[in-house]
């Protein structure tokens, strides 16, 4: 049964009056309900009501666009579902919202909720959520461009698993493994573990299960021998049962794979042949078990945190975020732009300018750039102590000569190195102030060259300067973002916070329109009359 369109009242009643005149600081719930009915017309509740179909039985159907409503909301307070709930039947701001004054029961139920995010993570209709917000703005501020100053940047975001060591990793796998089992043949995991020889892995704490001295690194490598042995044991005996169903010993397997995946990164062979544990830390080392995609990552060189990194996508012009992004926190900067593109192409629309740190200069945007685009960046900065740099040599595009300070000229190409012939250097009169080296200066050309000699050049005048600080904008808005969804991450996994990471984006994006729509109420209709 597909659900209706909703059309609950423009104009306020008395009560929402009253409501409305009460609500001091959050005026994002006043703002929504001035224009939950543009936000939502009849065109977009289509859209969501094609996704989305109610399943309760002997209940009214739920509109999708109430359940859209409670989940902007609840990106915007920071609630769990059933605060959200809660909050329904309690605060008469939420009800103002979603149409349901001194309600006592909510509309829909929590079950409902959680089917209705999934279909939209599923359909990607929170990316929809966002552009139609963008729509908004462009019909409020008369905005009609589709060639986009887009400004890029990441923060980190604290994934929500717990992060534990070698040990711990393998025990909660193998954990997680014989609890299948416990659950299936309605068992306690004690008796279960104990069944396979597994005892030390049913207990609360692994490592006091070992009762080992923890400082004495021989006693740490007999404990991970232990583990490694346990899990053998475990593992064979699993292989030879016959008890468990095909679903049951998927879900075991799975488990156990992730422990050998653990032992793969983790651990590593001594000269005597026993287990230790690998130095250094592996390539794409797994850092939880219940998520497995957190990963180690670097905010800088003395900063670290373990989790995702969040990207976000201004326009300049609009001030709207246009796009978002969630990767592993080890990932470079530059693997999300593809995502964002895409993104942006479903907004029909194109870059002009790109305004970018330097983390993002092997994105694809700029290796593959077309002669429209200008990317805005600063350019690494070029140092050579007291001698010349490369800034001293004179690079000659149309010829593909490069001359040094003395004047000597030689061919260069992008990706090269130029090596000065040793007996022109050791007879120049320059050579004190340009190298110590014996055998003649060298100069490295970047493979993108031209791009970085643009931004060294754009930086020396002021226009240019102007333009690299418009990049802080963007910088302003993921603190802003950060604000509502805080430094650690509300889900599981890439896809659900990216999920949360857009609907916050649609909460910037509303307090924007709601500046646009207060200062240009000429070209709206979203300020209700007096």
């Amino acid at each position: 049964m597909r659900p209706p369109i909703w059309q609950p009242p423009i104009e306020l009643s008395p009560k929402e009056s009253t409501v409305v005149k009460r609500i001091r600081k959050a005026k994002l719930f006043v703002f929504l309900r001035q224009i939950r009915h543009e936000l939502f017309d009849s065109d977009f509740q289509l859209e969501l009501a094609k996704i989305f179909k109610d399943s309760s039985v002997g209940l009214c159907p739920v509109s999708p666009a109430q359940l859209a409503l409670f989940i902007i909301l609840q990106a915007y307070t920071g609630v769990s579902d059933d605060e959200g709930i809660e909050a329904i039947e309690m605060d008469r701001r939420w009800q103002l919202v979603l149409d349901c004054l001194d309600c006592e029961k909510a509309p829909f139920s929590k079950g409902t909720l959680v089917k209705f995010r999934a279909l939209l993570i599923s359909h990607s209709f929170d990316r929809r959520l966002i552009e139609k917000t963008v729509e908004m703005a462009k019909i409020c501020g008369g905005y009609n461009s589709t060639s986009l100053k887009i400004a890029l940047d990441s923060s980190p975001l604290w994934g929500a698993a717990r992060v534990e060591d070698t040990y711990n990793l393998l025990g909660h796998a193998l954990r997680k493994a014989l609890s299948i089992i416990a659950e299936i043949n309605q068992d306690s995991l004690e008796n279960v573990a104990s069944k396979f020889g597994a005892d030390v892995v049913a207990k609360t704490s692994l490592k006091a299960a070992l009762d080992l001295d923890w400082d004495n690194p021989e006693a740490r490598n007999i404990a991970l021998s232990n583990i490694l042995q346990t899990l053998n044991s475990v593992e064979s005996q699993i292989n030879q049962t016959t008890d468990l169903n095909d679903s049951t010993a998927q879900q075991v397997q799975s488990n156990l794979a992730i422990a050998r995946q653990i032992e793969t990164q983790d651990v590593e062979e001594a000269a005597d042949g026993s287990p230790k544990l690998r130095q250094g830390v592996a390539k794409d080392r797994r850092i939880s078990i219940e998520d497995k995609d957190m990963r180690h990552g670097r905010k800088s060189r003395s900063q670290k945190f373990d989790g995702f990194k969040r990207h976000v996508a201004k326009d300049l012009d609009l001030g709207m975020v246009r796009a978002v992004g969630i990767t592993s926190a080890n990932a470079p900067e530059a693997s999300v732009t593809l995502d964002i593109e895409q993104d942006l192409k479903q907004q029909q629309v194109t870059i002009r300018e790109l305004h970018i740190d330097r983390a993002y200069l092997t994105s694809h945007f700029v290796k593959q750039r077309t002669p429209d685009l200008t990317i805005i960046c600063k350019p690494w900065k070029v140092r050579n102590g007291k001698l010349f740099d490369k800034n001293a040599f004179v690079l000659d595009w149309d010829n593909s000569l490069i001359l040094c300070p003395n004047g000597i000229s030689l061919p260069f190409h992008e990706g090269g190195i130029v090596h000065f012939p040793e007996d022109e250097c050791l007879a120049c009169p320059l050579r004190s102030q340009c190298t110590t080296s014996k055998h003649g200066r060298t100069i490295s050309i970047h493979p993108d060259e031209s791009l970085l000699v643009e931004l060294r050049q754009r930086q020396t005048t002021e226009v240019g300067r102007a333009q690299l600080r418009q990049r802080v904008s963007v910088e302003h808005t993921l603190a802003h973002i950060g604000h509502w969804q805080g430094d650690q991450a509300r889900y599981l996994g890439l896809r659900k916070n990216l999920f949360d990471l857009r609907r916050m984006a649609v909460v910037h994006n509303l307090h924007v329109l709601a500046r646009i729509s207060h200062t240009t109420p000429e070209n709206s209709s979203l300020i209700p009359a007096a």
